[in-house]
């Protein structure tokens, strides 16, 4: 896990949700305000994690509901576009969330310097969207093919709103997922963004792969917090991070200084 330390220069880092409004091609793409409008919105929320102290960011298109498994070329060409002219503002170590396309996300981490992707990478799921399968050995000869192999991948292997459709417990799948696919971390989530991450599932996983960074992945909050990082190596983090703590909102400045606050001094605990 000494990747961890190098990449965001602390164990048990914080990984910020920069959270891309509606693109166009979206069903809520703000047509008015255009491209424009999205760029300046994500550059306040982008400044707002970095001036709240923040480890890292990482930027998905999160309003692109519903979401699609092969995302359109728009999609991509879009979030090129608003990395490419925030990257002169990005302070912090950074990665980009196709969702849900891992061959987009390296993609365009290969396009922007992104260090890190998060993405489902294994397993068939019955989800939301469909029959949601998978191709890692596709997925990773990709990467090589880009020569983004730098590129940390994060595994979510337990997806918001899917099931795993084999009828097997969480541990064999983490045991399973880190012998077939090495992967750099495995993330664990709730049902939705801002679901609390089941404790016990955290354990469970990190129990059955105790060499593997294991992040909780989605309702990381200032209440919960330390019982995350006790069990967990880090924390990808949007919605709290939001005024009042809500989904759609843009991202609180105090908020965030608030939870990094707590943070530091949890992680002086394991240090």
């Amino acid at each position: 896990m000494n990747w961890v330390k190098e990449l965001f220069g602390t164990n048990k880092p914080i990984i910020a949700m920069c959270h891309l409004r509606p693109l166009p091609g979206d069903p809520g793409y703000d047509k008015h305000g255009g491209m424009q409008k999205i760029v300046d919105e994500a550059r306040k929320d982008l400044i707002a994690l970095q001036d709240g102290g923040v480890d890292a960011v990482m930027f998905s298109n999160e309003f692109s509901m519903p979401y699609l498994t092969k995302v359109h070329t728009v999609t991509v060409a879009c979030m090129a576009r608003i990395i490419g002219e925030l990257y002169k503002d990005i302070t912090v170590p950074f990665g980009v969330n196709v969702l849900w396309d891992p061959i987009k996300s390296l993609d365009l981490a290969a396009a922007t310097g992104a260090k890190f992707i998060r993405e489902v990478f294994t397993g068939v799921y019955a989800s939301d969207f469909g029959l949601w399968n998978t191709n890692c050995g596709e997925i990773v000869r990709h990467q090589y093919s880009i020569n983004a192999d730098n590129v940390k991948l994060l595994f979510n292997i337990v997806p918001e709103a899917a099931k795993y459709l084999a009828n097997r417990d969480i541990e064999e799948i983490a045991k399973s997922t880190v012998f077939n696919n090495k992967p750099d971390a495995l993330c664990v989530s709730g049902v939705t963004a801002g679901s609390e991450t089941d404790i016990e599932i955290i354990k469970k996983v990190k129990n059955a792969v105790p060499e593997t960074t294991v992040f909780a992945n989605t309702g990381v909050n200032i209440e919960n917090l330390e019982q995350q990082l006790t069990i967990a190596d880090g924390a990808i983090v949007g919605t709290t991070f939001k005024y009042e703590g809500k989904f759609e909102n843009f991202v609180d400045v105090e908020r965030v200084k608030n939870f990094m606050k707590h943070a530091k001094k949890v992680r002086e605990k394991f240090n």
